[in-house]
């Protein structure tokens, strides 16, 4: 592993576990490189927050699924918004993670450079999910429409899912979350999104 996929790895570890600021010098110590070695690869804290999130987004949603056409698109798409899930696993792990979550983003006293890692956050969840779409409007499999309201759709799903992941109400939430997501992607192929005109 390079020196900064060390950092990197080092920071997104921080970040899963709660850690309520990536300072440079804890994560600098975390990688077991000086708080210099960090500078050199990442000058700016946001830098570092800005990576560890991509890298985040890059192990939690591979992109290849969406690409294989011998799956039928629905299943596709369906397959890759699931991924968006599995950080939060069991009841447990989901109460523990949107706990850490709203610890780094919601506190009043978080700064705003940790704020603007939320942005980051949704900046890039949005970047891939609207890819995944243009992928199937590419291949003919998705009608062209607003691809930005379909990714609003489906990222409100997520996010609806994954806090009543947190608090299930019953013994039956994985059926359930796996019905609704299947109904919000329904709802991309077979709804009309039209594109917004231009201003």
């Amino acid at each position: 592993m390079s020196t900064r996929d060390r950092i990197i790895a080092a920071a997104t570890a921080m970040m899963h576990e709660g850690a309520p600021r990536l300072s440079v010098r804890a994560v600098a110590a975390r990688a077991d490189v000086g708080a210099s070695t960090l500078r050199h690869h990442f000058p700016t804290q946001r830098d570092l927050i800005n990576a560890a999130l991509t890298a985040t987004y890059d192990s939690a949603m591979p992109d290849e699924r969406i690409r294989d056409t011998s799956v039928p698109p629905r299943e596709r798409l369906r397959e890759c918004i699931w991924r968006l899930l599995e950080p939060f696993g069991a009841p447990a792990e989901a109460r523990e993670l949107w706990t850490n979550l709203l610890r780094m983003f919601a506190e009043a006293e978080a700064d705003t450079s940790t704020r603007a890692g939320y942005a980051v956050l949704m900046a890039e969840a949005e970047r891939r999910v609207g890819a995944w779409l243009a992928i199937l409007e590419e291949e003919g499999a998705l009608p062209r429409g607003d691809n930005a309201r379909r990714t609003d759709l489906l990222l409100t799903i997520v996010d609806g899912l994954s806090i009543a992941r947190a608090m299930p109400l019953s013994e039956m939430h994985l059926e359930n979350e796996v019905a609704t997501l299947s109904l919000a992607v329904d709802a991309v192929f077979d709804v009309d999104f039209p594109l917004r005109p231009m201003p």
